[in-house]
């Protein structure tokens, strides 16, 4: 079985060793993303709902470029820097992932993320 690295410019670059997705036959491990705009570079403003936004969104655009789409995640694993922030967080992941049945997940604490961010998102895809 062969796999390759998904990279897209619509997605912040790699900020270390690492891929934006690894493709192993048909399906797509794609490594956690915050929300940093690709554009700027720069963390989004705002709090958490934004923030999540801008997660789903860059996570979208890696499954565009590998051939999928936010349908194909089988599974999520979730990163909130406060437990608090659960609820709004929650409300802007299920929008996105409203399919059923919705992906897999797990959620977690953690201590600190990347350039201060409150969330970060791993997915697991089958295209």
């Amino acid at each position: 079985m062969t796999h390759g690295a998904v990279t897209t410019p619509n997605a912040p670059a790699a900020i270390g060793p690492y891929s934006q997705a690894v493709r192993s036959g048909d399906l797509l491990f794609l490594s956690g993303q915050i929300a940093l705009d690709p554009a700027t570079g720069k963390l989004v403003d705002g709090g958490i709902e934004p923030e999540t936004e801008r997660v789903i969104a860059n996570l979208k655009a890696v499954l565009e470029a590998a051939g999928g789409s936010l349908s194909a995640v089988v599974k999520t694993t979730v990163f909130l820097t406060d437990l608090s922030h659960f609820q709004a967080f929650n409300t802007v992941y299920g929008k996105h992932f409203a399919s059923s049945p919705p992906p897999a997940r797990a959620t977690v604490q953690v201590s600190a993320l990347p350039r201060g961010a409150l969330v970060e998102i791993e997915a697991v895809a089958r295209l």
